[in-house]
């Protein structure tokens, strides 16, 4: 079954007074390109959530965000009261000492000195916490997963169309073929009895016609192509790593038989049915590069 490396998943958790969201998104690479924003609470646990997308992703070139949403009571920056304080009594006995006047609005003074609203304690991540964290990446993996899922059976439909239709194109050639060598005979024959005055040998005008027809048959090619064909279809319906890669390494010797058979074609018919053949492979290039 082929997985599409296009995907995108998110998941929220709720955790006390927080809510832990979670957002994978990719797209299709060679490997795994892994682009990660991390809330600085989860920074010490980066390894762990690297090593857990790329074991359940692979490759593809992914974005990760994980941040952290607070209820406002929770995220409102506490005043200090003890410094503030001290600020005051500070101002008052300087304002005694120079005869300075004393502010006429205390409060927008003394909120503007250093430190009175920094916050000072250190965030600690829980156990609990973590747990639930882990639970949302988990998730919003899973999400992208079932995206690709869904992808990958649009991208198999596809695939399994345009081989058909190199099939039929296939079998399309072998009429032609069949017809190809008696007309090759004839056009050779005709030329040379436009030059009445050359004589040949005609034992050896056959060895030298078996020999050219043999250089323009194309009957490896065309069995080489069907076998491909055959493995292209068996590689969709497998399961594990890397059947996009193996698609399209098959995808190119596809691509040397038709090209081969193509430039054995001296008839006009066969060589359009190559293009045509061309076209539906160059469609299956294009979208193999998605194909996880």
């Amino acid at each position: 079954m082929i997985l599409s490396m296009t995907g995108y998943g998110k998941a929220t958790i709720a955790y006390k007074e927080k809510k832990i969201n979670v957002e994978v998104k990719s797209l299709n690479s060679k490997t795994l390109d892994l682009s990660a924003r991390i809330a600085p609470l989860y920074r010490e646990k980066e390894m762990e959530i690297r090593r857990l997308l790329a074991q359940k992703l692979e490759r593809g070139k992914v974005d990760f965000s994980i941040w952290i949403e607070k209820e406002t009571t929770v995220d409102a920056t506490p005043i200090n009261a003890a410094l503030v304080e001290n600020y005051y009594n500070q101002i008052k006995t300087l304002s005694k000492d120079t005869g300075i006047p004393e502010p006429a609005d205390w409060f927008t003074t003394l909120l503007r000195l250093p430190d009175v609203t920094t916050k000072t304690e250190v965030e600690v991540l829980e156990d609990g916490e973590w747990e639930a964290a882990l639970q949302a990446v988990n998730k919003a993996v899973d999400k992208l997963i079932e995206f690709r899922t869904q992808e990958g059976a649009a991208l198999q439909k596809k695939f399994a169309e345009k081989i058909d239709n190199i099939a039929v194109l296939l079998k399309n050639i072998e009429p032609l073929e069949q017809s190809r060598v008696p007309k090759i005979r004839e056009k050779i024959i005709e030329g040379l009895k436009l030059i009445p005055e050359v004589e040949y040998d005609k034992n050896r005008l056959e060895q030298e016609l078996i020999y050219y027809i043999e250089k323009l048959d194309i009957s490896e090619e065309k069995q080489r192509l069907a076998n491909h064909l055959k493995y292209f279809r068996e590689t969709m319906d497998e399961s594990g790593h890397g059947v996009g890669k193996k698609l399209g390494f098959i995808a190119q010797e596809m691509g040397r038989e038709i090209n081969t058979t193509g430039s054995k074609s001296n008839q006009a018919e066969m060589q359009n049915i190559v293009v045509k053949m061309k076209d539906e492979l160059e469609q299956i290039k294009e979208q193999v590069l998605n194909a996880l």
